[in-house]
């Protein structure tokens, strides 16, 4: 199973496999790897016989400062869990002159919180510790067909896990139609199955063409969680669309420039997406309490530059708009996805002419955001809520 959390876009990882993390998440126009595959399927044409492992070191510093004057109790709180280790990897065979298979596993960022004080308590109820896991990994399928001489087509199956747990959230039991099912319930498994689709077009020598298409995935509902998530505890996971280009200038390629626009939509799940600003409906129900996130746009620019023929740098920026504004901020203190903006650099190594090394350092500045929420509260008492991330991916590669 992935670790619970990963440098995020709302709760999206910003890029899988060091090549694609080294550019701040930038890869549906320049394949990256096996892990490339996981933002676009035709990629794997391009990087043909590949094995790779990988292992990510996360550390987010996540607090919640609630100021006095209502019934949640003031102070400043840190949540515990500092530091994730993160694995995915995956290996890709050529097929034929026009064809590759590969097969990969990779995580999502995740939701994950733990407060030693139940600031929640005030409102009526609360054990220690307060907080939320939520983790998620994907097993992909991956086959790429060279349509012709510019157009790369791909499509992935992907079988979806996920398992969630809460703790010290009574004061809500008494918001939702199924108060035994909203908080301290243990671990809960859920799955489902989604479609990645993308293509990679040449068209030119020095331009190259991507997007790619991650459906919807369906899970199945936490039982456990009934009583907390809409529609009796359904968690469905957001597609995601991207669109960028690649350009290698014929008089220096030596360097590759890349720019990408992607979009997340968290709208579309309700358990995510319903508004709790007011709450149109008691928690559990179709309309039940959310978190008010909306769909997210990201912009992504990332660059290569392959110094010698054993080394090659990276380097990347990436800008994500405001997944809740600050109504929000009282619900999510228990997911507080603030940060927008990315810097990362990145490098590999050529060992052999078989083994080489990857890594990449990422860094989502610190970001913070204030708000209140009568409807939940009674009264507009201040949260405020702020993460910043630091993020090592490193991992190893096999081609033959």
């Amino acid at each position: 199973m992935t670790g619970p959390a990963s440098a995020t876009n709302g709760y999206i990882a910003n890029g899988y496999g060091g090549g694609s993390k080294g550019m701040a998440g930038a890869g549906v126009a320049v394949p990256t790897g096996v892990l490339g595959m996981a933002q676009n399927p035709a990629t794997g044409y391009s990087i043909g016989n590949m094995a790779g492992f990988c292992l990510t070191t996360f550390a987010p510093d996540r607090s919640v400062t609630v100021s006095p004057g209502g019934p949640l109790t003031a102070g400043t709180f840190k949540s515990r869990n500092s530091v994730f280790l993160i694995p995915c990897g995956g290996v890709n065979w050529k097929l034929n002159d026009r064809s590759t298979l590969g097969v990969f596993m990779f995580g999502n960022g995740g939701m994950n919180t733990e407060y030693d004080t139940n600031f929640y308590a005030g409102l009526g109820a609360g054990s220690a510790p307060l907080g939320v896991n939520l983790e998620q990994a994907f097993i992909g399928i991956n086959y790429a067909w060279r349509a012709n001489d510019r157009l790369t087509l791909g499509v992935a199956p992907i079988i979806a896990i996920q398992r969630f747990s809460a703790t010290g959230l009574e004061a809500f039991a008494g918001m939702s139609i199924d108060g035994g099912n909203v908080t301290n319930r243990g671990d809960d498994w859920a799955s489902g199955v989604g479609l990645n689709i993308g293509l990679l077009y040449e068209a030119s020598d020095e331009w190259t063409i991507g997007a790619a298409y991650r459906s919807k995935i369906n899970m199945g509902r936490f039982d456990k969680y009934a009583g907390l998530f809409a529609g009796g505890g359904e968690f469905d996971v957001p597609a995601v669309a991207t669109l960028g280009a690649a350009y290698t200038p014929a008089t220096n390629p030596q360097w590759t420039f890349t720019a990408e626009y992607q979009r997340i939509f968290y709208g579309d799940i309700p358990s995510i997406a319903n508004p709790n600003a007011p709450p149109q409906g008691p928690l559990g129900a179709d309309n039940g309490i959310g978190f008010g996130w909306d769909d997210m746009d990201v912009f992504r620019i990332g660059a290569i530059y392959r110094l010698d023929d054993r080394w090659t740098l990276r380097g990347g920026l990436s800008y994500a708009t405001q997944v809740f504004d600050a109504s929000g901020t009282v619900m999510n203190a228990l997911t507080p996805a603030t940060p927008q903006l990315h810097a990362s650099i990145g490098a590999s190594y050529k060992i052999n002419a078989n083994w080489g090394f990857t890594v990449s350092y990422t860094h989502a500045f610190d970001k913070s955001l204030t708000g209140s929420n009568p409807a939940l509260t009674g009264v507009a008492q201040p949260v405020e809520v702020r993460m910043d991330q630091h993020e090592i991916a490193a991992g190893f590669t096999y081609r033959w």
